[in-house]
């Protein structure tokens, strides 16, 4: 793989490194099965580029963009909680309306970006790109990781981690569940949404299928952390998301410039299902191997 492949590749790992901290929420954190990503992601695509296009500063339009994809989190949260709509159906409710939301808008299929000014305009030079655009993102995946770590070590935090274990004792110890829940799905979605504003900065615009399998690539993400880098410490758990993001994107990029295997672009969602399937196949795999000493070492 040459030194190009490998930047893109990181660059795009550490964009989906927001997407998968937000799955990770919604997912671990709260135990709420959702599919508003493949909605949030391409909204904060589209409010990020219509705001540049208009002339808006990047930086804010990302975090108008942020702003949305809550707005949306906090819409399939209210569906279940206040309408007891099940988890999993308030999210795709939430996902189809989103797509006809980001058609009105961006007014178009697509909002193309070039020639405007990104976020990364005032780092990047002229032969620097393919190195400074992933260095930016990493201070910025960095920075949202570190502040996770002590959002959720915080009492809030610590209330919204007991939700999502286990909601009647939360309630029984008089934390407001309902509340705690619409909130962590507003910053679920919030991150994605973030997420998509950064990709269609790098990307060069934003298009309307732009979110098709996003959450298929968050759970990919975060199942890979956990099986690479098993733990019960958050800053371990945090770190293992972006790495599993990261670690993503670099096994698709071997795999498809690997010619030996004859892969092509067209192969990505097969390749992306068999790197799911692999990695929730493993920690059983690991988990039978550690109880074949224990069982040999019983016996008399």
């Amino acid at each position: 793989m040459s030194m190009l492949s490998l930047m893109g590749a990181l660059e795009i790992g550490l964009i989906f490194a927001l997407v998968a901290l937000g799955v990770w929420i919604s997912f671990r954190v709260l135990d709420f099965p959702d599919l508003t990503a493949d909605g949030s992601f391409p909204l904060g695509g589209a409010v990020a580029a219509v705001l540049i296009v208009a002339g808006w500063n990047p930086w804010l339009a990302c975090v108008v963009a942020a702003l949305a994809g809550a707005a949306a989190g906090l819409v399939t949260g209210w569906l279940n909680v206040r309408l007891n709509i099940l988890q999993l159906l308030a999210s795709i409710l939430t996902m189809i309306a989103l797509y006809s939301i980001n058609l009105r808008i961006m007014g178009a299929p697509n909002v193309p970006l070039l020639g405007e000014p990104t976020v990364f305009a005032a780092f990047v030079g002229e032969d620097n790109a393919y190195w400074v655009q992933p260095l930016v993102l990493a201070v910025i995946v960095l920075a949202v990781k570190l502040a996770l770590d002590w959002f959720f070590a915080s009492q809030t935090g610590l209330a919204l981690r007991a939700t999502g274990a286990n909601p009647r004792m939360a309630r029984a110890q008089g934390i407001p569940t309902g509340r705690l829940t619409m909130g962590g799905m507003a910053l679920s979605n919030a991150l994605i949404a973030l997420g998509g504003a950064l990709y269609v900065q790098t990307q060069g615009g934003s298009d309307i299928s732009m979110g098709l399998g996003t959450i298929v690539i968050g759970l990919a993400a975060v199942i890979i952390g956990e099986t690479l880098m098993p733990s019960r410490a958050l800053f371990v758990i945090t770190l293992a998301t972006v790495m599993g993001a990261v670690l993503y994107r670099l096994f698709i990029a071997l795999a498809l410039q690997a010619d030996f295997i004859g892969l092509q672009a067209q192969d990505l969602n097969l390749i992306t299902a068999v790197l799911v399937g692999v990695a929730l196949v493993l920690p059983m795999l690991k988990a039978k191997f550690r109880r074949k000493p224990a069982a040999t070492g019983a016996r008399p």
